[in-house]
């Protein structure tokens, strides 16, 4: 009863954040380019929650911010390193993107004090091990070719969706759903992206984290807006 209440409230304090940008002068979170490149605005991100008390926190939802805020940051470091071995602009257009994302992520941990997993680490450098590995392995990959750093992109932004779902199944506040819908807005965009410029490459890439049915879904439909 206890959760089924609380995702009542959440439901209708989604509502009061999505209202609180509905009028003419309204700016969205997350706003989208023409190559798809998603960035949260992180001004438009404070005065939404500023209209709304913070929610008690569960543990879950603790743990699912730490996770994120680390999981969005390799997504920028990756990209990064990317953007200095070759020379097509989506690397450093989507590495800005992703540092905005990570932003979010970080604005959430401040808003409940709780900690940054990140707090004093250089760029590449992660507390969880099974980041550090992972990002590890997709610099090492990426520094093959063009090719397979840009099938590091569309891996990266598969991996989010994925995990950026999951996380919403643990979740009730509307603050932190507000923000995960558009993360993986942005992730379903940016994948779109890299696969456009994969595919002029000469490219292909076969799906690791989610169905080739939802993965050609989400390629062949048209870019996303934020809100």
């Amino acid at each position: 009863m206890q959760r089924w209440v609380r995702s009542i409230c959440a439901a209708v304090l989604v509502s009061v954040l999505v209202a609180c940008g509905s009028g003419d002068d309204a700016r969205p979170v997350m706003t989208v380019d023409a190559e798809g490149v998603s960035t949260i605005d992180g001004r438009v991100l404070t005065d939404q929650l500023a209209t709304v008390p913070a929610s008690a926190l569960s543990q879950a939802e603790a743990a699912s911010l730490l996770f994120m805020r680390e999981e969005e940051q390799l997504a920028h470091d990756v990209y990064a390193v990317s953007a200095t071995l070759w020379p097509p602009p989506i690397f450093a257009n989507i590495a800005a993107s992703e540092a905005t994302h990570s932003s979010a992520v970080k604005t959430l941990l401040d808003r409940y004090a709780l900690t940054d997993p990140l707090a004093g680490l250089p760029n590449g450098t992660f507390k969880t091990p099974a980041f550090q590995a992972l990002y590890n392995a997709l610099v090492s990959a990426s520094r093959v070719s063009l090719i397979e750093a840009l099938k590091v992109g569309v891996q990266i932004e598969e991996l989010d969706i994925r995990d950026i779902t999951a996380q919403q199944t643990a979740i009730d506040n509307a603050d932190i759903l507000n923000v995960y819908d558009n993360l993986l807005r942005g992730s379903r965009n940016h994948l779109r992206a890299f696969m456009k410029v994969l595919t002029q490459q000469g490219g292909t890439y076969v799906p690791q984290y989610i169905s080739q049915a939802e993965f050609d879904a989400i390629v062949n439909a048209p870019m996303e807006t934020g809100r």
